[in-house]
């Protein structure tokens, strides 16, 4: 909006960049072309966009993450050899199943094997001359012209609320604020906390030592405001209180029966209604010496549409599957058709079926944000609402093929 007396809210995109260190790991399954999937299917294709809206004269004006380890690998040399030899051989694949797919008289698959060769072609020519072989060059520039904003993250994407002595909490922030300046010239001003996992300070017992003395411990806050870190992000339960939402939870059985146990035994505190997930709050430690830090919360109705393979936009029956893939190379020719279906029940991928849902999902999404802007429940805290978005950056393109 042009102004405050017209708009109704604020809306923003925080994406979380993020994969362990994978460069000395060889190749398949955990090794480098992991990151390359990620470079190929997420990076680039968002930097395009973000180009693509700036030629339009619409600057992106969202907020992404790239973690310590992340920048590292991206900056390496060696990651550019090997994303170039992961490009390749997607071309080769690619073709082989073409030629598999005419022999077999199967028309509309080889033509998506074509479109496979044309994508991983386009991408090796974006990485080489668009980007001069520097991803994180090209991100550093769109910070640097004004069009997004970039946050840090801890240095090992460690669990800072489980990490027991405060010195190595503190050296976690401390390292992943060195890393950014080195990599992006300038402080940052956000950081995106490990699994956005927080911890108030506290009287602390080592459950080794049960019957030792209080320790008093600081709250995450207070080592965000010694390295000068002035905003987060937190999921809208730790606001808010109640049941904590989670696509984990909902993956994983082992993780949900603990769960469950956690919440028999110590229950579940109920909703503090007047706390607004679209106000910014403000955490400190009350002391003179200390900044606040500003939290911005998780809007958990625009989460669910990206999180949810089920509920969200990705399960839409004329998306790309992610699970399903051919061998050689591991691409992909078929819909997910339904939330429910089999492998062996998918159809074949359409390319001139996803423009229509691409479009409507996208004025779904938008016309999402404005209703909440419009009925958010407010505290007075703010003169207007925002509504905060924060995703895996890899949950666009790679996983949600049609997500950028």
């Amino acid at each position: 909006m042009d102004n405050k007396e017209s708009a109704a809210g604020a809306f923003t995109f925080v994406f979380h960049s993020h994969l362990p260190y994978v460069l000395s790991h060889g190749r398949w399954p955990h090794g480098t072309d992991w990151l390359s999937e990620a470079a190929a299917e997420s990076y680039i294709p968002l930097l395009d966009i973000f180009h693509q809206l700036i030629s339009e004269g619409i600057s992106p004006k969202v907020t992404i993450g790239l973690t310590p380890i992340l920048c590292d690998q991206l900056s390496d040399e060696k990651f550019c050899f090997e994303f170039m030899e992961y490009l390749r051989q997607k071309e080769e694949t690619a073709e082989l199943n073409r030629q598999e797919f005419r022999e077999a008289n199967e028309t509309g698959l080889e033509q998506l094997a074509d479109q496979w060769v044309t994508y991983y072609s386009s991408i090796r020519d974006r990485f080489e001359h668009a980007y001069d072989s520097d991803l994180l060059g090209a991100f550093r520039t769109l910070q640097d012209d004004g069009h997004i904003e970039i946050i840090t993250c801890a240095a090992t994407h460690g669990y800072l609320p489980l990490i027991s002595e405060d010195s190595c909490i503190s050296a976690q922030i401390r390292m992943g604020v060195n890393s950014y300046q080195q990599h992006f010239g300038r402080d940052p001003q956000g950081i995106w906390m490990p699994e956005c996992a927080y911890r108030p300070g506290y009287q602390w017992i080592s459950p080794l030592d049960e019957d030792g003395q209080p320790v008093s411990r600081k709250g995450i806050e207070e080592f965000l405001s010694e390295a000068g870190i002035r905003y987060t992000i937190i999921d809208s339960h730790l606001l808010k209180g109640g049941k904590a939402i989670g696509v984990y939870l909902m993956r994983f059985q082992g993780l949900r029966k603990l769960w469950e146990q956690y919440e028999k035994e110590l229950g579940t505190e109920p909703e503090i209604q007047e706390r607004s997930p679209y106000d910014v709050h403000w955490i400190g430690s009350g002391t003179p010496q200390q900044t606040p830090v500003a939290v911005y919360t998780r809007d958990p109705r625009t989460g669910l549409q990206v999180w949810s393979g089920e509920h969200g936009y990705p399960g839409d029956g004329n998306y790309l599957d992610f699970h399903k893939k051919k061998f050689p190379g591991g691409h992909r020719y078929w819909k997910v058709t339904g939330a429910k279906a089999d492998l062996g029940d998918k159809l074949p991928y359409a390319l001139g079926e996803i423009e229509t849902r691409i479009r409507e999902n996208a004025s779904h999404f938008k016309d999402t944000v404005k209703g909440l802007l419009l009925d958010s429940p407010r505290s007075g805290q703010d003169p207007l609402p925002i509504v905060c978005s924060p995703f895996d950056t890899e949950l666009f393109g790679h996983w949600w093929f049609e997500g950028p």
